[in-house]
């Protein structure tokens, strides 16, 4: 029973929610563009969400990249200029601090969603669904760190490393090699692939645009008037008057 969990968390689960990470964002970009978007409120407590943004933004783009890179590099690669024993300690060092800025930008943004009455109103179940799950998957990747550290030879990492390489390469390993790594390591990993899964449905589907825009950014936010532009009260800009 044991082995035909992990097999099906392991080895199909990664395959349907890449499919359903990468089908349903082509979809949803050919079918609901208007949804492509990250619903700002950046209007209400603007001051916290600068922080707690800047702050994730930041974090969470080192970590995607780090991730990448160290669980898909080979090991013929890195080890031309580092042993395994120093990836893995740069790896401990620099994603937990990384992780540690992104948890605090994070939690500034899920507090601001959840305690401010007019912010609250403005998210939907999934806006909260999808934060809540990062802040949980946050939370194991920095509980991970201690058992990082217990295993200083790297073998949790390359264990690691040869599922993501046999998953993308379409040659799953066995999932049972998998068995002896501790829980926090494979709720990391099932909670990860589940990010992937409900992407398209949310308002993350804005990273494919430009993450990078989220560092440093001011807040501001343009608002469209619903009024006809003859309207009283309303002023034409200088490019409509032009018009």
């Amino acid at each position: 029973m044991r082995d035909a969990i992990f097999h099906l968390l392991f080895v199909w689960y990664p395959y349907v929610a890449l499919t359903a990470f990468l089908l349903g964002s082509l979809i949803r970009f050919d079918r609901e563009q208007y949804s492509w978007r990250a619903s700002s409120s950046q209007m209400l407590r603007k001051k916290q969400l600068t922080w707690g943004s800047n702050l994730f933004h930041g974090g969470i783009l080192f970590l995607f990249l780090g991730h990448a890179a160290g669980l898909l590099t080979p090991k013929f690669i890195y080890t031309l200029f580092i042993t395994v024993e120093q990836k893995q300690l740069i790896a401990v060092i620099a994603g937990g601090i990384a992780g540690f800025i992104c948890f605090i930008g994070l939690s500034l943004l899920l507090h601001r969603r959840l305690y401010d009455a007019r912010v609250r109103v403005t998210s939907t179940y999934m806006d909260l669904a999808v934060l809540i799950i990062l802040w949980v998957q946050l939370s194991l990747g920095l509980i991970t760190l201690p058992f990082s550290l217990a295993h200083s030879d790297g073998s949790a990492m390359l264990t690691l490393a040869h599922w993501a390489q046999g998953i993308l390469t379409l040659q799953p390993v066995d999932a049972r090699t998998l068995q002896g790594l501790a829980f926090p390591y494979l709720a990391h990993l099932v909670l990860g692939m589940t990010i992937f899964l409900v992407f398209p449905f949310s308002r993350l589907v804005h990273v494919w645009s430009a993450p990078i825009w989220y560092l440093g950014r001011r807040g501001y936010q343009v608002v469209r008037s619903r009024r006809p532009l003859g309207a009283p009260g309303v002023k034409p800009t200088p490019t409509q008057a032009a018009e």
